[in-house]
């Protein structure tokens, strides 16, 4: 049952970067991060109601506490990492990279839970990073749009500090929810994402850009929330359940969808290349499910 958990995070997960991109025209990056994950916290505290979890609050051991908090920080990084990438470039590049994350992952497990890293994984590994390679590094462009690609080069920083954050969250993630509801431990650990994004809103001093927000865009930034507290709780209760090192991998097939999604919306299609590196993204991460 926690590998269908793993999956419907995957789908939400895929949605919420198209969702976010709409989002993120003209708002803010971090600005829009911060009002996003109000509609995350909302939607985490109703689903801990719903399940009646509340009550486990008063048990949370004192460790638990620590990586649920830890794990929020990460997850706070990563989410203002991420979303600034997108701002800055495109779906079709952004997105490889920071599902790349599984790598490190699978490292961390490792070194942390003990689990296995046989040679058939250390295969899928390989394939996956030569996937992200590809699809990152396009074909040969005009001298115009390479001028205008060095003036954004930034989202290339960002997304790389997305994916390493992201790994921490998992693994601080895996152990924070152990002994608790999943739903729960999301709602906790949201709390401290709100805060960090709304701390560096004001510390970057864009608070006063909120009254300015777009309607069409505030929409499109409260509909990526929903979204990813829909994948938030289905990754997390798979997690719970299930490896690390299956379910983030299988969380990392998101990429399909957002891909797809950036071809229709954005218009953002695929080279030869790219599209190779996305089978063999697709094909590491299948193959480390056998």
């Amino acid at each position: 049952m926690w590998v269908l958990y793993a999956f419907g995070s995957a789908f939400f997960a895929g949605i919420t970067s198209i969702l976010a991109k709409c989002g993120i025209k003209k708002t803010d990056s971090n600005v829009a991060t911060a009002i996003r994950t109000i509609v995350v916290l909302i939607f985490s505290w109703i689903m801990v109601f719903v399940v009646k979890a509340q009550g486990q609050i008063t048990a949370v051991s004192a460790k638990t506490w620590i990586f649920l908090m830890l794990s929020g920080v990460a997850t706070g990084a990563s989410w203002l990492c991420y979303f600034k990438a997108l701002q800055l470039g495109d779906v079709n590049r952004v997105v490889p990279i920071d599902k790349s994350s599984t790598i490190l992952t699978i490292i961390l497990a490792f070194i942390f839970f003990k689990e296995e890293i046989n040679v058939l994984r250390l295969v899928c590994v390989v394939l996956i990073a030569i996937g992200t390679y590809m699809m990152i590094t396009k074909k040969e462009i005009s001298q115009e749009e390479q001028n205008k690609a060095r003036g954004s080069h930034g989202w290339l920083f960002y997304a790389v500090l997305s994916a390493v954050f992201a790994s921490f969250t998992s693994i601080l993630g895996k152990v924070g929810i152990e002994g608790i509801n999943s739903n729960l431990g999301t709602a906790i650990r949201t709390i401290v994402v709100l805060i960090m994004a709304w701390i560096v809103v004001f510390a970057t001093g864009k608070q006063h850009t909120i009254k300015h927000i777009e309607k069409k865009e505030l929409g499109f930034i409260c509909l990526s929330g929903l979204a990813t507290g829909g994948s938030w709780l289905c990754y997390y209760k798979a997690l719970q359940d299930g490896l690390a090192s299956v379910v983030v991998p299988i969380d990392k097939l998101s990429i399909v969808v957002s891909i797809v999604f950036s071809y229709f919306v954005f218009k953002e299609k695929l080279t030869i290349k790219s599209f190779t590196g996305l089978v063999l993204i697709i094909a590491g991460t299948l193959i480390m499910l056998v």
